[in-house]
């Protein structure tokens, strides 16, 4: 079998060392002589699955003992309504700073909920090409949290510092650039991320929730949509996907292998300069709007001259074995997405390939 690079923005690239690992014990998980994906929550060999997993989290982003940890079903899309459910009171607002499609989304399901305001927007004409500023945030001091997404995987920019939001704790939806840097977890309230770009994949949500925060959630809710349930169960209180949770687990082991988030922060710091470099350097055949600092390390979105050579692009870049190159539907272009288990030698020889592709089609 032929293995291709995979820049998927989503469900994406997993280890292939996790991947193999997954395949040698598919059908026998640890002398059980079952796969794990059918081997109950209960069983004490999965028990010690689901506790490395929560304690690997916890060890890898430096999370101490007033965090929990909970390994939820609904990806992160789920969690836009859970938040609020369980954090915005009946006389309460919450602040929520507009970056892309995603936070869009989020800001919506709050406002079903109860009451949420625009803290901040960045959208021009429908296109939001910068992360906004400390001094163009309109932060409500007696806000009950302040929403941000820490990367955009549509429009390709990221959080390279966090906003000062003060006593409000900050949200964060961290789904497509968790573990890949290194940050101070504290002014976090929830920081939450669907397993399929850099964790493991799709069927998963990764939930922090600082104990404080969870201390004031609310009472009265559904059972399965709040946060206390799911920390006094252990994230048990249900059948829970046990088999991405295992593939989490894997992933997890290999990150720590390779030195944790901060060799991962390095590498990936690596691989976009490497790759940024080949667009700014290419004489204007490949474009990219986004303010320097602004721009993500997880998602590289750019255009070509005109959407024929894009189309090309692609087709020649899938006939050269990388796949998902193509930018999202709502603005094309094209995206190549640069997660952990993307290495440097995936973005060398795309960048390889970009070359050569200018120099012919220039």
């Amino acid at each position: 079998m032929a293995r291709v690079y995979n820049f998927y923005a989503g469900p994406a690239a997993i280890p292939q060392e996790a991947l193999k690992i997954a395949q040698d014990e598919l059908l026998d998980f640890q002398g059980t002589g079952i796969s794990v994906m059918a081997i109950s929550h209960r069983d004490k060999k999965y028990d010690a699955v689901h506790c490395e997993t929560i304690a690997l989290v916890k060890e890898l982003m430096g999370l101490g003992d007033d965090f929990e940890v909970l390994l939820l079903q609904g990806g992160a899309s789920l969690q836009f309504a859970m938040v609020p459910m369980n954090l915005l009171g009946k006389d309460q607002s919450a602040d929520y700073v507009l970056t892309g499609a995603w936070s869009q989304k989020a800001i919506k399901e709050a406002k079903i909920i109860g009451k949420a305001r625009v803290a901040a927007t960045t959208e021009e004409d429908g296109i939001f090409r910068s992360i906004p500023k400390q001094d163009q945030l309109d932060l409500d001091p007696k806000a009950s949290y302040c929403h941000i997404t820490s990367n955009n995987t549509i429009f390709g920019t990221q959080y390279r510092q966090f906003p000062n939001t003060g006593a409000v704790p900050i949200v964060a939806d961290m789904s497509s650039d968790i573990m890949s840097h290194t940050f101070d977890p504290k002014p976090f309230g929830i920081i939450y991320a669907g397993a399929q770009k850099n964790l493991g994949p799709a069927g998963l949500a990764l939930v922090i929730i600082r104990k404080d925060v969870l201390e004031r959630c609310a009472s009265g809710l559904p059972t399965m949509l709040s946060y206390k349930t799911h920390a006094e169960k252990n994230s048990l209180y249900n059948t829970a996907p046990t088999f991405p949770i295992y593939m989490v687990n894997k992933v997890l082991n290999w990150l720590k292998a390779k030195g944790g988030v901060p060799a991962m922060e390095k590498e990936n710091n690596a691989k976009a300069k490497m790759l940024y470099g080949a667009i700014d350097n290419s004489n204007g055949f490949y474009k990219n709007n986004i303010p320097a600092e602004d721009r993500s390390q997880m998602n590289v979105v750019f255009r070509l001259p005109n959407e024929d050579l894009e189309k090309k692009f692609v087709a020649d870049g899938l006939a050269a074995g990388f796949v998902g190159m193509k930018g999202h539907r709502s603005v094309g272009g094209i995206r190549i997405s640069i997660y952990n288990a993307n290495g440097l030698d995936a973005v060398k020889d795309v960048v390889a390939f970009m070359g050569d592709f200018a120099s012919a089609n220039s």
